[in-house]
């Protein structure tokens, strides 16, 4: 099995990725930062973000695992003591993989043309003042948007930044878009839909400057500063993220252990 590791940077998480390879020499795993099979994310989610960004481009032959190293993390299976029972279960079980849908991203500015895949979300926002945008819908007029900003997410980055502005939570089998806005303005002058909206698999988003604006475009992690935006399509991309999977955590668990804190019996963690 070929692998790479990609770990936070504090201290736990580079002890782990030491550990880990050790481990993997032990039982015959091939360390390829090229090109591997597995990606092992050390750290919380914001390093597993960093690693399908790492590997975007080779997102179809790649499958990730995730340990945490902090909080519960939303893409991480395992916890730090329990890293060699995951080297163990990887030497020898076959692993379910679970595909989970990703939002592809054109930006159009007055120069060029940029693609960019998302796992969790993209937002935009008015960097000066108010966001004034387009919202088309399948090259149809939908909405004329002003507010501080605009989230697009995908069902597994609908437990994100797209639930704490009031977004519904999506089960990742659903291939679908999210678009939430972030404090639309609303009177009897302005006036946007003031929910999110789904968009199916086979529907596409256009998202249109209306004026000479500076917008901040954050991609999960990646914030991207313009002037000259045009447009902006969304849609559901034909490619999905894979993870890898040696033992049962469902999505529902994993909502119910992230924001309500119950276990399996229905008791409260401390």
């Amino acid at each position: 099995m070929k692998y790479a590791v990609i770990d936070r940077g504090d201290a736990l998480s580079k002890s782990l990725a030491e550990k880990f390879h050790q481990l993997a020499v032990e039982h015959g795993f091939v360390r390829n930062e090229e090109a591997p099979e597995i990606v092992v994310s050390i750290g919380g989610d914001g390093t597993l973000l960093q690693a399908f960004h790492n590997y975007v481009n080779q997102i179809t032959d790649v499958a990730f695992v995730g340990v945490h190293t902090g909080h519960l993390g939303f893409y991480a299976d395992w916890q730090a003591d329990e890293l060699e029972q995951l080297v163990r279960m990887m030497a020898t079980e076959t692993p379910r993989i679970v595909r989970y849908p990703l939002a592809e991203i054109e930006l159009e500015t007055a120069t060029e043309k940029c693609h960019y895949m998302s796992l969790n979300e993209f937002t935009l926002k008015g960097v000066d003042g108010t966001l004034v945008a387009q919202i088309n819908v399948n090259d149809e007029l939908f909405e004329m948007f002003r507010g501080d900003g605009i989230v697009i997410s995908t069902p597994s980055g609908s437990t994100a930044y797209n639930k704490s502005v009031g977004g519904a939570i999506v089960h990742p089998s659903i291939e679908s878009l999210q678009i939430a806005e972030i404090a639309s303005i609303n009177n009897r002058v302005f006036r946007t839909l003031g929910s999110s909206v789904m968009l199916p698999k086979h529907h596409h988003c256009d998202i249109i400057s209306k004026k000479e604006q500076r917008i901040l475009l954050t991609i999960d992690h990646l914030s991207l500063m313009h002037s000259d935006i045009k447009s902006i399509r969304c849609c559901v991309s034909s490619r999905k993220v894979s993870f890898v999977r040696y033992r049962p955590f469902t999505f529902w668990n994993r909502v119910r252990e992230a924001f309500l804190g119950y276990d399996a019996s229905g008791e409260r963690k401390e």
